[in-house]
């Protein structure tokens, strides 16, 4: 196989994508992965400096908005800036994600409301800001980055697990809603991975794990690719766990 945006793997030429939480981390792997694969992308964060600074390292090809994903208006303009510059959205990454730890018992409401706002509400206005675009091309695809914590319980993570576990949810639902239009949704669950938000963790601590070692954004960016592309025209409704193994449990001991 040739190397990332070679002409046999630019998979996403014509295609016009938003990323949201784009400036860093996953997101700007993700970012740079569709750039290379043929894709106009449209970079949306709330970090200004960050994403502008990414918008120039990559390119022409990709677009710094400032989008605060809890708002519907700053959809609305993120959409119509894309289609502007590049032309119709047809892909959606809602990557964009908050963390809080705490015991739920001791966890704070405005916590536990502030990441359903963010983690849960934002991928919602985000699909309702872009299925009028993709429904006049004729479809599209909606990538929703989950986590491993949407798909099994993690302790003094209440509130992070819960805005997760219900967007695996709404990617279940969002692809019943709009498989009729040629709209594929599907969800991405990744175990750790060395962002900032995953900030001094090493390989030692996911050693238990059948892959014992922390994940690299550019891992997460080549399944966001893959979904995006016409490789997965027959995948909606799925969960893809790109983790490591973390959900499947810890290796039983040596010996």
């Amino acid at each position: 196989m040739g190397q990332v945006g070679s002409t046999l793997e630019r998979r996403l030429e014509g295609k016009v994508a938003i990323v949201t939480g784009g400036a860093r981390g996953m997101g700007a792997a993700m970012a740079r992965r569709l750039v290379a694969e043929g894709a106009k992308v449209v970079i949306g964060d709330v970090l200004e400096a960050e994403g502008k600074e990414l918008a120039l390292d990559i390119g022409p090809d990709v677009l710094f908005v400032t989008l605060d994903v809890t708002s519907a208006q700053a959809w609305a303009q993120a959409v119509s800036a894309a289609g502007e510059a590049y032309g119709p959205v047809t892909v959606l990454v809602n990557n964009a994600g908050i963390l809080a730890y705490g015991s739920v018992d001791v966890a704070a409401e405005s916590d536990l409301r502030r990441v359903l706002d963010v983690n849960l509400v934002g991928p919602f206005l985000g699909i309702q800001a872009v299925v009028p675009t993709m429904r006049e091309q004729g479809g599209g695809s909606i990538v929703n980055i989950s986590s491993a914590a949407g798909l099994v319980g993690m302790a003094s993570l209440g509130a992070y697990s819960s805005s997760k576990w219900g967007l695996r949810g709404l990617t279940k639902s969002a692809a019943l809603d709009l498989g009729r239009d040629r709209i594929r949704v599907n969800s991405i669950h990744p175990g750790g991975v060395r962002t900032p938000m995953a900030a001094g963790a090493e390989d030692s601590a996911f050693a238990v794990y059948a892959l014992p070692r922390i994940g690299e954004p550019e891992e997460i960016a080549a399944a966001v690719a893959y979904l995006a592309s016409d490789d997965a025209s027959f995948v909606t409704g799925a969960e893809l766990a790109v983790d490591g193994g973390m959900v499947l449990g810890t290796l039983p001991p040596a010996g």
